[in-house]
C-alpha cells in the first residue's frame, strides 16, 4: 500500500489548525488519563485504557491526509500521536501489527485494538520501524474523555460511557494538572450523572460499533464522527438511516452523507465566533458568562441526552475536586482552567463556570481551607463584575452546592427521535461489519 507524503500541495487551512489543535490536546490529556489510574475509586465503574492515543487518516479525501501528514505526521496507518512516559512507544511511531493482526484496512486495525484494550491483557505491537513493544492496558473509573473532530471543532457531547470536549480548551497553554482535571471532571459526570442520563432508553445489542473505533481513535474520518454543531442533525440523520439498513457500508454512508456537506460549515461558524468573542470587552464578557448557565451559552448545539448530564456538572465539579489531591494534582486546578479560558473569551464549553458553580465552587474551597488560593486564583474580572466576595457566600452548613437535578419535566427527557441522544449515542447504534475477521 502507498502511504500519503506531504508533496506541499495547497490544503484546508482551518482544517490544517485544527488538526494540530487536536494533537496538543491529546498530548496534553493522554498523561492525564494515565495520572487518573491512580485513584483506584472502589467505588467507580470501570473502563479500559492504554497509554497512548493514535490516529489514522485512511478513508480521507486526498488532500485532507496531506493536511493530517503535515500537522501530525500521520499517515493512513495507526499513527501514535499522544503516549505517557512510560508507555514504549513514541509520538509518530506507526503501528502495524497488533499480537499477530495486520490489515492495510484501519478500521479494521482500530477495531482489534479497541478488543484488545477491552480484555485488559497486556500485548504485543510492531511498529513500521520494526520494534515490539507490550501494551498493558490500564482501568480508570468510567467516562471517556474524547476531542470533538478536526472538521467539528466546536462539537461537544456527554454520555455516561465518553464525553467529547470542543477543541478551544487548548487554545490556552494548559497545565498538567488542568489536563487531569478535565479528566477527572469527565469520569465525574459519569459517576454523578450516569444513573440520570441512563432514564434514556439504552441497549448495545451489537457487538460492534462505530462507538468502539471512536472511542480509541482521534479524528475519525467524517463517516464516523462529523456532526453538526448547531442542532445535532447530522447525528440524528445517520442514526435514522441506520435503523432501517444494515451492514457497514450502508451505516458509514448515511452518516457521511448526513454529516459533510454540513461539517466545513460548523467549522466556518466555529472560528468566526471564537474570533467575535475574543473580541468582546473581558469585563463585560465574564459578566455575560458568568450570569448565563452552560444550556444558556451553547443554546441548542448540544443534545438532549446532554442536557441532561448539565443538569449534574456541579456534581462533577465537587467530584474532581474531592479526588484530584489523591493522585497529585491541585485541587485550584478547575479554577484556573475556568479562569485562563474565561480571560481569552473561550466560553462555549463544560469548564467554564457559570455563577452558581462559582459558588459552590468557592463552598468548596471553604471547607477545605483554600479561600485564599481561590480568591488569588479569581481576582480577575469575573469576580469583579458581580463583587462576588467569598465571605459573602454561604456556609457548608447552609448546603451550598447541593443542587438537585432539575428539570421543568420528566418527559423532556425522554428522547423522540434516534438522533437525540447525541453523536456517542448514534454511533453506538451504528454497527460496523461483522464476521470471522
Amino acid at each position: 500500500m502507498k502511504y500519503t507524503v506531504d508533496d506541499g500541495r495547497k490544503v484546508n487551512e482551518t482544517l490544517l489548525a485544527n488538526l494540530r489543535l487536536m494533537g496538543h490536546g491529546e498530548r496534553a490529556l493522554r498523561p492525564a488519563i494515565v495520572r487518573s489510574a491512580a485513584l483506584k475509586d472502589p467505588g467507580c465503574s470501570r473502563q479500559w485504557e492504554l497509554p497512548f492515543s493514535v490516529a489514522t487518516s485512511y478513508d480521507w479525501p486526498a488532500d485532507d491526509r496531506v493536511a493530517w501528514v503535515r500537522a501530525l505526521q500521520v499517515d493512513e496507518r495507526l499513527t501514535v500521536i499522544a503516549a505517557a512516559q512510560d508507555s514504549g512507544l513514541q509520538i509518530g511511531d506507526r503501528l502495524v501489527e497488533l499480537k499477530g493482526y495486520r490489515k492495510d484496512d484501519a478500521n479494521k486495525m482500530l477495531l482489534e485494538l479497541a478488543e484488545l484494550r477491552d480484555d485488559g491483557e497486556p500485548f504485543p505491537v510492531r511498529t513500521a520501524a520494526g520494534r515490539t513493544v507490550t501494551v498493558k492496558p490500564f482501568e480508570v473509573c468510567r467516562g471517556y474523555t474524547r476531542l470533538a473532530p478536526p472538521l467539528t471543532p466546536g462539537y461537544q457531547d456527554f454520555h455516561w460511557l465518553m464525553s467529547i470536549h470542543p477543541l478551544e480548551l487548548f487554545v490556552p497553554q494548559i497545565s498538567a494538572d488542568e489536563a487531569l482535571w478535565m479528566v477527572l471532571w469527565t469520569q465525574g459526570l459519569s459517576e454523578e450523572g450516569g444513573a440520570r442520563m441512563k432514564t434514556y432508553h439504552y441497549s448495545k445489542e451489537i457487538v460492534s460499533t462505530l462507538f468502539d473505533i471512536a472511542s480509541l481513535a482521534v479524528g475519525v474520518n467524517a463517516a464516523a464522527q462529523a456532526a453538526k454543531v448547531a442542532a445535532n442533525q447530522a447525528a440524528q440523520a445517520a442514526a435514522t438511516a441506520a435503523a432501517k439498513s444494515a451492514g457497514e457500508a450502508a451505516a458509514k454512508q448515511a452518516l457521511q452523507e448526513a454529516a459533510r456537506s454540513l461539517a466545513e460549515q460548523a467549522s466556518r461558524e466555529y472560528v468566526q465566533r471564537v474570533g467575535e468573542e475574543v473580541g468582546k470587552a473581558v469585563a463585560l464578557q465574564a459578566g455575560n458568562v458568568l450570569r448565563d448557565t452552560f444550556m444558556m451559552r451553547v443554546g441548542l448545539s448540544v443534545s438532549s441526552l446532554s442536557w441532561v448530564a448539565t443538569t449534574v456538572f456541579d456534581y462533577a465539579d465537587r467530584w474532581a475536586y474531592d479526588r484530584i489531591v489523591a493522585v497529585g494534582g491541585d485541587p485550584m486546578a478547575g479554577a484556573t482552567l475556568h479562569q485562563k479560558l474565561l480571560d481569552r473569551g473561550l466560553v462555549n464549553n463544560a469548564f467554564v463556570l457559570d455563577e452558581e458553580r462559582l459558588k459552590s465552587f468557592a463552598a468548596l474551597a471553604r471547607q477545605t481551607q483554600r479561600e485564599e488560593m481561590l480568591a488569588a486564583v479569581l481576582k480577575g474580572a469575573s469576580l469583579e463584575v458581580f463583587a462576588l466576595k467569598l465571605t459573602d457566600l454561604p456556609s457548608a452548613s447552609d448546603d451550598a452546592g447541593q443542587h438537585a437535578m432539575k428539570a421543568e419535566s420528566d418527559d423532556m427527557l425522554l428522547a423522540s427521535g434516534p438522533g437525540e441522544g447525541g453523536l456517542i449515542d448514534a454511533m453506538l447504534r451504528m454497527p460496523l461489519e461483522s464476521g470471522a475477521e
